[in-house]
């Protein structure tokens, strides 16, 4: 694995806002003609709270079959990392299975406390591991 071009910590922050602003869009869009669509007759502050409460838990699904399945595909990467350059691997270079990209997702929230720490790692370890990727034995690297 020698020869490597490991991705930075700026690289993979631009990679995960244009993958945020595209989940946020395809969220938003869903948000507003399906849900809202389906609460026409109630009062406009019940229609808001049963729309949060419907919407969220699509976009928790949503967000990681976006993540997962982007990242065991054949691209190994979202779309915001493919426009970054950017892919991910396993530590011997194999394509991340589902299971393994699930995983990877889930420990993000690790990676978030305290105060982001975890995603921190990927600009000071040598690998430029955040701490979801040493649990998952996961690499992000540069094409």
């Amino acid at each position: 694995m020698n020869g490597l071009a490991f991705a930075g910590f700026w690289r993979r922050v631009a990679a995960f806002v244009l993958d945020e602003a595209l989940i946020m869009f395809v969220s938003l869009q869903f948000r507003t003609h399906f849900i809202a669509d389906s609460l026409p007759h109630r009062p406009r502050q019940i229609q808001f709270f049963l729309g949060l409460a419907a919407f969220w838990p699509v976009v928790v699904l949503f967000r990681w079959c976006y993540f997962a399945a982007f990242e065991s595909s054949p691209l190994r990467a979202t779309p915001g990392k493919l426009a970054a350059g950017l892919y991910v691997t396993d530590t011997h270079g194999e394509r991340l299975t589902f299971g393994r990209a699930t995983g990877r997702y889930f420990a993000k929230i690790l990676s978030a406390l305290p105060l982001g720490v975890g995603f921190i790692m990927a600009g000071l370890t040598p690998k430029k591991q955040a701490l979801h990727d040493l649990i998952t034995e996961c690499l992000v690297l540069r094409k």
